[in-house]
């Protein structure tokens, strides 16, 4: 079988049936007052897992977190960790650390001694402290920071003082809330692979709050996109993207183009999709969509290729407008009205200096897909 991304790592526990999940959502319901934050949500996370809580705000992913956390208990339902129900146990006794998104660092205290402040109230003896301290110090590469205070630091340095402290009591699971929200886009993109290779020389399970889809993207080894208090998918990044379990997700991760219309003709996976206005779309990725069922036709628009005349031997082909051209450097977004009203979003690679086939605004062009670039969605 054809893998549908790049894998990251050789771990992939959720696919074995006899390992034992580590944290465990059984239907869990959260409600303030009238309103239903969570709702008999379930869901398992792996013991060194690097797991990303993705959706809007106001979908209930911080919620869940707190919970896990001990901050709030739920209305329903039960949340275990390593087999033991959380229910009851204060956030101080749970073997959980929070790193929240202001990071909340003392100000009065010098780096080390805001790494040092959990040791010391757990009563570590000060020759361990120290060694834990430079430990931390090290590994988040700020030795040479350590008697500065916060506001002499950078958005950076600071998060990562707020990532050491978290990681100096040796939590079994290390939550974040939204870690790098407040960090700017080029510094953001490097803290993401710095957490991903922190995650896994210290072996802990990482659990991420963000609605940030790069992010998400970027680094954990499965995402949960959670919609009004549920989980509409669990999978990793390149399932996600790739296979979309229904127009929701395939919507709300990346671009997406969706053509809607109706099976005319399906066997062994592959089908025609009339699409109206005598567009026929012929797809391999259909699954076992019924002639006649109502679907969409989700399609990337990377997937897409644009030109001035039609391909020749194009299964899918598509004529229209262009009315919209971006040029982001290393990439161009054309978006093509078709004679139907639809608009399609194509992007093309910039991979050479000097286009062949240039397109402007207004120009007659074609888009043109394979048969296996899209999904058909049943729901």
């Amino acid at each position: 079988m054809k893998s549908l991304g790049s894998i990251r790592r050789d771990f992939a526990p959720w696919n074995d049936p006899n390992a034992k999940p580590y944290i465990q959502f059984d239907k869990v319901t959260k409600k303030f007052g009238d309103f239903t934050a969570v709702n008999n949500l379930s869901l398992t996370i792996f013991e060194r897992e690097f797991f990303a809580l993705l959706g809007a705000s106001g979908c209930g992913k911080s919620t869940l977190l707190r919970m896990l956390a001990g901050f709030e208990e739920p209305t329903a339902g039960r949340i275990l960790l390593d087999g033991q129900d959380l229910r009851g146990i204060p956030p101080y006794r749970r073997p959980v650390n929070m790193m929240f998104q202001s990071y909340a660092l003392f100000p009065h205290m010098t780096v080390e001694n805001n790494i040092a402040f959990g040791l010391k109230q757990d009563g570590m003896p000060k020759p361990d402290i120290a060694a834990r301290v430079a430990e931390m110090l090290k590994l988040v590469k700020l030795e040479q920071f350590a008697k500065r205070k916060p506001h002499q630091l950078s958005g950076g340095q600071r998060q990562r003082v707020a990532l050491a402290r978290s990681v100096a009591k040796r939590p079994k699971v290390l939550l974040l809330d939204e870690p790098l929200g407040a960090l700017d886009k080029k510094l953001r993109e490097e803290t993401q692979f710095e957490l991903m290779d922190l995650q896994q020389s210290l072996g802990l399970t990482f659990v991420v709050v963000t609605h940030d889809q790069e992010e998400a993207m970027t680094m954990a080894d499965r995402i949960a996109i959670i919609d009004k208090g549920e989980v509409m998918q669990v999978a990793t990044p390149a399932e996600v993207y790739e296979a979309p379990g229904s127009r929701f997700v395939a919507g709300f991760v990346g671009n997406v183009n969706m053509f809607e219309g109706k099976i005319a003709h399906g066997e062994a996976g592959a089908a025609s999709i009339d699409a109206g206005n005598g567009i026929t779309i012929r797809t391999e990725n259909a699954g076992d969509a019924a002639t006649g069922a109502a679907v969409a036709f989700a399609i990337r628009p990377e997937k897409i290729r644009i030109s001035s005349t039609r391909p020749a031997g194009a299964v899918n082909a598509i004529e229209g407008e262009v009315y919209d051209i971006a040029y982001l450097g290393d990439m161009t977004v054309y978006h093509v009205r078709l004679d139907d009203g639809q608009v399609v979003r194509a992007s093309t690679m910039n991979a050479a200096r000097i286009t062949e086939d240039p397109l402007s605004w207004n120009d007659r062009a074609w888009v043109s897909f394979r048969p296996d670039a899209g999904v058909v969605l049943t729901r």
